[in-house]
């Protein structure tokens, strides 16, 4: 399908031969964790981004208590396109009841979720969170289940998510080559937190592709400021809005610029950005568009450089988000 000029870059995901866009939709606003959406609104979300070029879409059931995959899954109907001209990835062991990374509740949670999403297979299945598990039950259980499940065509590939970095090593380390085909990293590339950088080359040494999500740090780097629950430090609460600040002065937005940083490493396949409204997406794909022709606002970036450094990847220990 030609691509009309605008339209995003598509990147290739480790060696799954899958070819990405380089924003991805993340769908759990659809499921109304962050405010109610209209079925008709999340459509229409979902068709713009498929018409600027976005061809991943993200979701889990865990994502407003499935509502996220049964709304993406009319949403991907109604565009009423064949199966390949877009991507999807759900994952499994959260759930709105708690966490279960067992087989058996592996193996039936993607059929309920083919079901909500409308789908005879999903492209990436990905064990979600994996740091409230077990990860010796992940390496020796979870994963063999998934693979079982990528054999009768019902995924895939096969993935991992979660907040700390050195679980995705620890698994890694410890599962055949070629087992795992993706990791989800997020809030660890973004202008404030850049230590997925540190382990990108051991992921590509691994054969492991890389999705990022949360490039503006679960709200941090946004005018309005993070959700009263974000887990950040209060110095790096009181860093990010005087960089809000700054940007804010200068004419810029916090936002663009946090996003148009974290797509500037081509090292990363996709990044992943919660989306619920027509407004968003456009916002996201210019932002995407214009880094493409022009390159990063290096003056402002700078800045914003300089009155974060002094809380330069300060993460927050993982916990159980509130929605």
């Amino acid at each position: 399908m030609a691509k009309s000029e605008g339209k995003l870059r598509l990147r290739e995901l480790g060696n799954t031969g899958l070819k990405l866009s380089c924003v991805g939709f993340g769908a759990s606003p659809l499921g109304n964790v962050f405010g109610h959406v209209s079925e008709q609104d999340a459509i229409a979300s979902v068709r713009r981004a498929f018409q600027l070029g976005i061809n991943f879409f993200d979701t889990s059931p865990y994502y407003g208590g499935t509502l996220s995959e049964t709304m993406l899954g009319k949403a991907l109907e109604a565009l009423g396109v064949e199966r390949n001209e877009f991507i999807v990835s759900t994952k499994c062991g959260r759930y709105a009841d708690g966490f279960d990374f067992s087989a058996e509740r592996v193996t039936k949670s993607i059929d309920e979720s083919l079901a909500r999403l409308r789908l005879d297979y999903v492209d990436i299945l990905q064990c979600h969170d994996i740091e409230f598990g077990n990860l010796d039950q992940i390496i020796s259980e979870t994963i063999p289940a998934l693979q079982k499940l990528k054999e009768v065509g019902k995924i895939r590939h096969i993935g991992i998510t979660g907040l700390p970095l050195e679980v995705f090593t620890y698994v890694l380390d410890r599962v055949p080559p070629g087992s795992v085909d993706v990791i989800l990293s997020y809030c660890h590339y973004s202008i404030n937190d850049t230590t997925l950088e540190d382990l990108l080359p051991y992921l590509k040494s691994k054969g492991v592709g890389v999705i990022s999500a949360s490039p503006l740090a679960m709200g941090l780097l946004t005018e309005n400021g993070p959700p009263e629950w974000h887990p950040a430090s209060p110095e790096l609460k009181s860093a990010c809005k005087d960089a809000a600040a700054h940007c804010k002065e200068k004419g810029k937005n916090i936002s663009k610029l946090a996003m148009q940083y974290s797509l500037s490493n081509r090292e990363i396949s996709s990044v992943l950005v919660g989306m619920n409204s027509v407004r968003q997406v456009e916002e996201n794909v210019a932002a995407a568009v214009e880094l493409a022709i022009f390159g990063n606002d290096v003056g402002i970036l700078r800045d914003v450089e300089a009155i974060l450094e002094p809380v330069k990847n300060q993460t927050w220990p993982s916990g159980i988000q509130k929605s």
